[in-house]
């Protein structure tokens, strides 16, 4: 329990010290998320939105697809970007491999089917009627669907702040498609990874808790947003 004790007051002084280490990397995991959190709600939300609204055939086998997604391992996302980023793949050319972009595109393919079954489920709740009313008013099909989201917009932050916790707690991503690079590439997740090898375990509870009190701040507000 030594070490506990130590990787606790060592996570004290090292926010209270603003060391250079641990801010960079909580910077960069700040970065990543929200950069991915933002590309997968932009992409994830209408088609939520769709999948919620809209009829069509062969529906209920994409909702399906899209909820299996939700059990993809990490590490086979990592493979098959870094399959298609690395210099013998076909985007081996715009040389994004290592570096946070990388891991922005395999954040934004982890987060979106997030995005999409929660903000399906959500949806769903909201009455149909809403969205009726909407077109008797004279709404286009781009206002109704705004006033449907305005209906459930805390629900919907509540969404991506959950998506936002998830990604920033990543490892397999961000190791395999960022390489770990200090100042670069580095997170918290993959820093606690590097540390522990090195026998630095209370360092490495030091950037556990640091992490854990980001998607603590993120799951409070999501439970706020929920509650108004």
């Amino acid at each position: 329990m030594g070490f506990l004790t130590e990787g606790f007051i060592s996570a004290i002084y090292l926010i209270f010290s603003l060391d250079n280490m641990v801010l960079s990397a909580a910077y960069t995991t700040i970065q990543v998320g929200l950069i991915s959190t933002i590309c997968a709600s932009l992409i994830g939300l209408p088609i939520g939105f769709s999948l919620a609204t809209f009829s069509f055939r062969g529906k209920k086998i994409l909702v399906l697809l899209i909820q299996t997604l939700l059990g993809l391992p990490t590490v086979v996302i990592g493979l098959v970007v870094y399959g298609f980023l690395s210099k013998k793949g076909p985007l081996g050319f715009i040389d994004l491999l290592f570096t946070p972009s990388a891991i922005v595109i395999g954040l934004v393919i982890l987060a979106t089917p997030i995005v999409i079954v929660f903000s399906y489920t959500t949806i769903k709740t909201v009455d149909f009627r809403v969205r009726e009313t909407a077109f008797s008013l004279g709404a286009s099909e781009l206002k109704a669907a705004w006033t449907v989201i305005c209906e459930i917009r805390y629900e919907i932050l509540a969404v991506i702040l959950a998506s936002f916790s998830r990604v920033s707690s990543e490892i397999g991503i961000a190791l395999m498609l960022g390489g770990n690079i200090k100042g670069f590439t580095r997170t918290l997740t993959t820093a606690i990874a590097l540390e522990s090898t090195k026998g630095e375990f209370a360092f490495g509870i030091a950037l556990s808790i640091i992490l854990l009190c980001i998607i603590l701040f993120a799951n409070l507000m999501s439970f706020v947003f929920r509650k108004l």
